[in-house]
């Protein structure tokens, strides 16, 4: 790879933005296209400095590496679009995917000539420096390794095959949203029951770290519907362990049920949370 490439990113969320703004301000070339995209991707993709290539096509045409980071459930349709374009540089899966479902796009992708390498972010969008980390694993990892060299998006390389990112990701957010979802219920469980005070106060005494985590759901609401597939992904990656799979897929019932608020201006209350996980009432008369 040559000093300053360029990069296709297709998905200008607030994670692929602030991704894309890393490598704009590393003094490489990151394209996006707008072709049936949303005013607020544009409006995130011209902040951190995405260059407009109007169309996926002409994007890929000027690439040498795609950087897919997408909702889990677009994973991978977006390899094998990427694949039916015959892309032949380095396709980067950065999605928080189950290891299997890595796999199957690196078959994808190599099979159409094109590169590939095992992606998980771990951390917020990378905003500031220390926080933000991208595993990685794969034949051109040290090469996409070295595009974030300098920037608030910390590169590791796993001495692992294709999957141990993805796996690595997996297990992580199992525990991060996993456990989000598991103390909003907990909290809805305690509310129905009358007892939420009382069991916030025993918290605040034996646990206090526990009732403030237990809040973090209202940060969380909002992004819940891509939670929904992460989670279902993650219940993959136990199954195919041989492990239960009933956690993530519990939670991911919980955020489907929090799917409501995405595109709610501001972050929902805890009250308005609760409310949304209780059971529907039978309607009377």
């Amino acid at each position: 790879m040559t000093e300053n490439e360029t990069i296709a990113l297709f998905h200008p969320g607030e994670m692929g933005a602030a991704v894309g703004a890393c490598l704009v301000g590393r003094g490489h070339r990151v394209l996006w296209a707008s072709s049936g995209r949303s005013v607020a991707s544009a409006a995130r993709a011209e902040a951190a400095g995405l260059e407009d290539a109007v169309t996926f096509e002409r994007a890929l045409e000027q690439a040498q590496v795609v950087l897919s980071i997408c909702p889990p459930h677009g994973a991978t349709a977006l390899a094998r679009k990427v694949a039916e374009a015959r892309f032949h540089g380095v396709f980067v899966d950065c999605n928080a995917i189950a290891p299997e479902t890595a796999r199957a796009a690196m078959q994808i992708a190599e099979a159409a000539g094109a590169r590939f390498v095992d992606g998980g972010i771990v951390g917020p969008p990378p905003t500031e420096r220390g926080r933000s980390r991208l595993f990685l694993c794969g034949g051109a990892s040290p090469q996409i390794a070295t595009l974030f060299a300098g920037t608030n998006m910390e590169a590791v390389l796993l001495d692992a095959p294709a999957g141990a990112a993805s796996a690595l990701k997996a297990c992580y957010a199992a525990w991060t949203k996993g456990t989000t979802a598991l103390l909003a219920s907990i909290r809805a469980l305690a509310r129905q029951e009358g007892v939420e005070a009382a069991l916030v106060d025993e918290w605040k005494r034996s646990q206090p770290d526990v009732s403030r985590r237990s809040e973090a759901v209202t940060a969380a609401a909002r992004k819940a519907w891509r939670w929904i597939g992460e989670m279902e992904e993650i219940a993959a990656s136990f199954r195919a362990a041989g492990l239960p799979e009933g956690f993530p897929l519990a939670a991911a019932q919980v955020y489907g049920k929090l799917e409501r608020f995405k595109d709610a201006p501001t972050a929902p209350s805890l009250d308005e949370i609760l409310a949304a996980l209780e059971p529907a009432r039978p309607r009377v008369g």
